[in-house]
């Protein structure tokens, strides 16, 4: 997804390249998804700036939060390409009892990938295993941007290990459902996989590690 990106020149004295004309509507979404996709490439998550992609891009940084919701948003569609807005899916599982967060999350992770396809997530599977930095910008954003936001409200001990077994156990369910498609679990319905992952999930949540 990012091989080829080369840094943008340092001269001072020559200004970044930008559009000549400032895109409206898809093209502005478009110029930021491409943008965003180089600028991810050169800092890595943490490195890389919402001015930094609009300048890139040509747009004013605003659209960035226009369009996607900010950089988390941003980042999950131009380089993990997945089906849901991270930030939103954050609130949703919140929105119940703790006790029973294990559940949620379980349902909700079967429940939108099952509704994408399994293609889906196997393209983003391979993404990662051909590139290191896509790699590690996954590993940042679904530990300290997606899971440690969901530990944190649950949790009173040991949040970056239980973050890390919750990334796990739903990596490691989607790569045999939908990559590898182990039978039974790849075709098991919904709520039957709640009730059996969904309190292993709860324990590294909340329970005695």
């Amino acid at each position: 997804m990012m091989e080829g990106v080369t840094s943008a020149s340092t001269d001072e004295t020559t200004p970044a390249k930008r559009r000549g004309r400032r895109p409206a509507g898809q093209d502005t979404r478009s110029a930021l998804i491409e943008a965003a996709q180089v600028v991810f490439g050169e800092s890595g998550y943490e490195g890389a700036t919402v001015r930094a992609i609009a300048g890139r891009a040509g747009v004013d940084a605003a659209m960035v939060n226009h369009w996607f919701g900010g950089k988390d948003g941003l980042f999950a569609q131009a380089v993990l390409e997945v089906p849901f807005d991270p930030l939103e899916l954050v609130d949703t599982l919140l929105d119940g009892p703790a006790e029973e967060l294990g559940a949620r999350i379980i349902r909700t992770f079967l429940t939108t990938w099952d509704h994408a396809g399994s293609d889906i997530f196997t393209a983003l599977v391979r993404s990662v295993a051909g590139h290191q930095q896509v790699a590690a910008a996954m590993r940042n954003f679904f530990i300290s941007q997606f899971f440690a936001k969901l530990v944190e409200q649950v949790s009173a001990d040991r949040m970056e290990l239980r973050a890390t077994l919750c990334a796990s156990q739903l990596i490691g369910m989607g790569m045999i459902r939908y990559v590898a498609q182990f039978e039974p679990l790849a075709s098991t319905e919904i709520e039957t996989m709640v009730a059996a992952v969904g309190p292993n999930l709860q324990r590294y949540l909340t329970g005695e590690l």
